[in-house]
């Protein structure tokens, strides 16, 4: 992959993604997995601040696993400066509750995925360093269009199931893809490329 490649936008990666474009998602390079702008709470766009609101139980996972699914999910949608990422979005409780109603074959590859992805950042993912976070993830996601062990398979999951919990949520719709909803349109001007006019 070029250089040029690597530098491709997170928000333009994922509006590919939205739109129905099938392609990977260039998100596992290190410049945008590495992203360390900091989760804040409360409105996005307004001044406001508010507590977080009380966590519901999780209706499968523990919360350790709850823990690693939130940091992963994070790294692969991360807030930035245009939008929250996927733990203001809520991704984790959006996987948890499809993971409670799933199969027990996929249950299994969740509960084995966070296990082996915990074992090879070498003392646990989340209390490694980002940077090592980051490149167990690129490691695992090497062969994502054809995943043949258990991590590949699971990063595979998990970044398919973040992108389906995040563009189904109020942050991922509105204020990343900015969603205004149907409008009332007082013209419509129709095709406005030159080589379709007539």
């Amino acid at each position: 992959m070029s250089e040029e490649n690597n530098n491709v936008s997170r928000r333009t990666a994922l509006k590919g993604i939205a739109a129905g474009v099938g392609a990977s998602l260039p998100v596992l390079n290190q410049n945008v997995l590495a992203n360390d702008h900091e989760h804040q709470h409360g409105q996005h766009g307004t001044g406001a601040k508010t507590a977080p609101a009380k966590a519901a139980a999780p209706k499968f996972f523990k919360a350790d696993q709850m823990a690693l699914i939130a940091t992963i999910s994070e790294l692969i949608i991360p807030t930035d400066e245009h939008s929250k990422g996927a733990i203001a979005a809520e991704v984790p409780q959006f996987i948890d509750l499809m993971i409670s109603e799933s199969s027990a074959e996929t249950r299994k590859l969740w509960t084995d995925g966070l296990a082996a992805v915990d074992k090879m950042a070498d003392g646990g993912f989340n209390k490694a360093a980002k940077d090592r976070q980051v490149a167990v993830l690129t490691e695992i996601s090497k062969n994502e269009m054809k995943p043949s062990t258990l991590e590949e398979r699971f990063f595979k999951a998990i970044k398919n199931m973040t992108i389906d919990g995040y563009y189904t949520s109020r942050i991922g719709i509105h204020d990343e893809l900015q969603y205004k909803g149907n409008t009332y349109l007082k013209e419509f001007k129709g095709c406005t490329h030159p080589e379709h006019q007539s």
